[in-house]
């Protein structure tokens, strides 16, 4: 069995908010990334993936409070420095952002701002950073490669941004790219061309991608494995074949179970309605967080939450209707 590239255990973020009280966004969470592995990290607002992202990368805000194990690539993040930090972000980990309009300078060249990656994490001259600059461009697809690296962000589209986000990403070969709903503000046929970059990135440079998203569709074909989060815990995990086809979780179940409408011949697809609403990180309760929303409870649910049992192999899934 390979040595996973990431090993988090018992990883704990609380928030410490200026009035009383602890704000939970995840609790005790244990998960392994392989390298050349796609991990889909799924759940609704609130469920603390964006958290796991930023605890990944140490760009918690100062208010948190991280306790437990996490390591990549055998580095313990959570007792590295401020100027290990800054070397292990950008060699060993990266971050693709949501919106690269926000993340990307509007007055600075969009090439230099890639090659301002390399400049801070190798020892590459100006004109080998130059020269690095554009056959990262042209691998995330530009071939007008003086052309765009010579505009600023907003001469260019929506879809063009995200491509130079990614060239930055990659460009100090890091082991984790953590992709933060990375398509969210594309149209359908931007996603799937950007999708189908990042799978290519993974598998010729056998990166581990984490990629977050509320959205279960888009990883169907394309992840290897899916990680589903509720309110700060993992609520299942496995293979994403697996899961999409038989979720085992009742909240698995209703993200996922998607139902097709059928109007005049057109076809719809619709997000299932879950009743109720994520619990509050600061009031949980002390049985299973999903209880009160979920139809298939038992009384058991309400009164501790249930541990991760293993069904089926490669599975694990955090429900009583698999074990006590």
């Amino acid at each position: 069995m390979p040595v996973p590239l990431v090993q988090i255990r018992n990883l704990t973020v609380s928030y410490m908010p200026e009035n009383d009280g602890v704000v939970r966004a995840l609790d005790r969470v244990d998960l392994d990334i392989l390298n050349g592995e796609i991990t889909g990290i799924v759940g609704e607002s609130g469920s603390g993936k964006s958290t796991l992202a930023a605890a990944l990368l140490q760009l918690l805000p100062p208010n948190a409070e991280c306790s437990g194990s996490l390591l990549v690539d055998g580095e313990n993040l959570l007792a590295a420095g401020e100027a290990e930090l800054r070397r292990i972000r950008g060699t060993k980990t990266a971050l693709i952002p949501q919106d690269p309009a926000m993340s990307l300078n509007p007055v600075i060249r969009v090439g230099d701002q890639v090659s301002e990656v390399l400049r801070a994490h190798s020892k590459l001259t100006r004109k080998q950073r130059k020269q690095r600059v554009q056959e990262l461009l042209a691998e995330v697809g530009f071939v007008d490669v003086k052309r765009i690296s010579d505009s600023y962000p907003h001469q260019l589209s929506g879809g063009q941004r995200q491509r130079i986000v990614i060239a930055q990403a990659i460009a100090c070969h890091p082991g984790l790219i953590v992709a933060d709903e990375p398509t969210s503000k594309l149209d359908s046929e931007l996603q799937g061309q950007i999708m189908e970059l990042l799978r290519e990135i993974v598998r010729c440079h056998a990166n581990a991608l984490l990629l977050i998203t509320h959205d279960p569709t888009i990883l169907a074909g394309f992840a290897d494995r899916i990680v589903v989060m509720y309110a700060g815990r993992i609520a299942e995990q496995g293979p994403a074949k697996d899961i999409l086809r038989r979720p085992l979780h009742p909240y698995t179940r209703a993200l996922i179970g998607l139902t097709e409408v059928r109007t005049d011949g057109v076809r719809v697809i619709r997000f299932p309605f879950i009743p109720g609403e994520v619990p509050d990180p600061a009031h949980f309760n002390q049985g299973c967080r999903f209880e009160p929303r979920c139809l298939e409870r038992m009384e058991l649910c309400a009164a501790r939450h249930p541990q991760s049992f293993s069904p089926e192999s490669f599975r694990l899934v955090s429900c009583f209707k698999y074990g006590e």
